[in-house]
């Protein structure tokens, strides 16, 4: 009996052994394939195929000047400043600023607790109508357990009688069935 535990359990490492070399290989595999093509496609091209450097004969690239020359007029003091609203928003103090994003924070976590007083009202709501439901079961429950013992009480009495009257019958020569 052991010995089949035993060669069940080799059995299972040797599974287990061929399964982590042939996921390794399948995650490394084309990683290592494409690698090792390039090495040799490299090797190659340097024996096979040396050519010279090629020679261009092309203009310089463009500057961004040349590109788009009403850049360079632009400044940063100008940005936004056809924007009243932006205008009006960049002369906000920084103190005005934070106080609108405490405000703004205030709404939200007031909005939260909202959601989570409506969420736990309904859970309360929902626990209750539950435990109404299981205090209805174990009412039940306890009608039938007492409906049960009191049958149970009536079947006992009901066969005391009956071997009281089966052995009556037997005095007077009854001889059963």
């Amino acid at each position: 009996m052991s010995r089949g535990r035993s060669d069940s359990g080799i059995w299972l490492r040797w599974c287990l052994v061929l399964f982590a070399m042939v996921s390794a290989l399948g995650v490394c595999g084309p990683a290592l394939y494409w690698r090792f093509k390039k090495g040799i496609t490299l090797r190659n091209s340097h024996s096979k195929l040396s050519c010279p450097p090629c020679i261009c004969d092309c203009p310089p690239p463009l500057s961004l000047f040349q590109l788009a020359p009403g850049l360079a007029n632009l400044s940063v003091s100008d940005c936004g400043s056809n924007d009243p609203e932006l205008k009006e928003e960049m002369e906000k103090q920084f103190v005005d600023l934070l106080t609108e994003e405490l405000k703004l924070q205030e709404s939200v976590s007031e909005a939260h607790t909202r959601h989570m007083n409506i969420t736990l009202a309904e859970a309360k709501r929902v626990g209750s109508q539950y435990q109404r439901e299981a205090d209805k079961c174990v009412a039940a429950t306890e009608t039938c357990e007492q409906a049960r013992e009191h049958a149970e009480a009536k079947l006992t009495k009901e066969r005391k009688m009956t071997l009281v009257w089966e052995r009556r019958a037997r005095q007077m020569g009854w001889e059963g069935e």
